[in-house]
């Protein structure tokens, strides 16, 4: 229930984050639906400019303002379904005919359609809310999943054990510091409950072997990892210790940060147009972010299909021939390309994408690990 509404909220929240985007959604205004008309001579409220229409000319303002508790609820009503205004007439378009919608919000059709920065951040909102709603936190995933050579119980009692020896650890450091005055336990004390800790982790990997999971061979201990970058390391113990954490971690900064695959996906569109100088960076945002909305709904879609039981050999076989098709789509429709030079474009923009995408995760994993 409770994801359920926080689902609802983010949906909700991005629809009106994509309104401020979209301040006017291609619906006709009238006096009856902002609370009547102007009266004459009056001033607009913000600028002072005389009121001509239910609308200030000089500024934009409706002629009448809500000063009630109901008028704060029809801001959001107001916000989050007139927002559809345009979409319905966009995610056609966006599905079937991506490069036509791009080319003629390009060439200043921007009334019809909902803007692309609008649309990527109302399905960022849209797809971080469905995995909420429909798969739980990727912590849960992570904790219970049960990997070659691990059961969850053994999972869970590595990551309790190693989390309480990084806390002794940290103590262990505070107290060589603080010498005698340091009024916690002494440094053999702790040096005594650390070895105790690291028996246990040693029994549990023993027990995991006489259960007969060895054969399928060595986990990887990212505790033992070290890069010699003090905070990073420090980072990836942490991790180590406690991974439902990072993992949330994660999570919420691909949330935040979801826009930067914008700018970093410009530059390697206009690579492909290097020796057309009719196409500008502008252009290649405009089909970027439009191409990464029609992606967020695809994943959307796809998560929806796994909850409702499509098998899953065909959800990977959408996963992995509609970005390719779409792509071939748009290029040739952004920019009016012939099949051959849309096709090779294709195969190279697929290559940038994985590798904008694999530095997006390093990123992300260098601002969580050192955060």
């Amino acid at each position: 229930m409770t994801g359920d509404i926080g689902a609802t909220a983010d949906i909700a929240t991005g629809a009106l984050v994509g309104r401020a985007f979209e301040p006017r959604a291609g619906e006709k205004h009238d006096g009856l639906s902002h609370g009547g008309d102007a009266g004459d001579g009056a001033l607009c409220l913000n600028c002072g400019t005389r009121l001509i229409d239910d609308y200030c000319h000089a500024c934009g303002q409706a002629a009448h303002v809500h000063r009630s508790l109901g008028g704060i609820g029809h801001e959001i009503a107001h916000g989050v379904f007139h927002f559809e205004g345009k979409i319905w007439r966009t995610l056609p378009l966006l599905i079937l005919h991506p490069g036509t919608l791009t080319r003629r919000y390009v060439n200043g059709e921007r009334a019809r359609f909902v803007s692309p920065l609008a649309l990527f951040l109302f399905t960022v909102f849209l797809m971080f809310a469905t995995i909420g709603a429909v798969g739980g936190e990727l912590t849960d995933t992570f904790v219970n999943d049960e990997r070659p050579g691990q059961t969850a119980d053994y999972v869970r009692e590595t990551a309790k054990t190693r989390a309480a020896l990084n806390r002794v650890e940290a103590q262990r450091t505070v107290a060589a510091k603080a010498g005698p005055s340091y009024a916690g336990a002494s440094v053999a004390d702790l040096d005594e409950h650390a070895a105790s800790l690291r028996v246990t982790l040693k029994a549990i990997a023993a027990a995991q072997a006489i259960k007969g999971d060895v054969n399928h061979g060595p986990i990887v201990d990212l505790g033992d990892f070290k890069t010699g970058w003090e905070r990073l390391d420090h980072g990836i113990a942490k991790a180590n210790g406690n991974p439902g954490l990072m993992i949330y971690k994660l999570q919420t900064s691909a949330y935040k940060y979801s826009w930067g695959l914008i700018p970093l996906s410009v530059p390697f569109v206009a690579l492909l147009f290097l020796w057309r100088r009719k196409h500008r960076l502008y252009d290649h945002a405009i089909f970027v972010t439009y191409s990464l909305a029609f992606m967020m709904l695809l994943t959307i879609v796809l998560i929806i299909c796994h909850v409702v039981g499509v098998p899953d050999a065909t959800l990977r076989l959408a996963a992995v021939a509609i970005p390719p098709i779409h792509m071939f789509a748009q290029l040739r429709g952004a920019y009016s390309l012939r099949k051959r030079s849309a096709a090779w474009r294709t195969v190279a923009l697929l290559t940038f994408a994985f590798t904008v995408l694999l530095a997006f995760v390093v990123l992300l994993l260098l601002h969580g690990l050192t955060d």
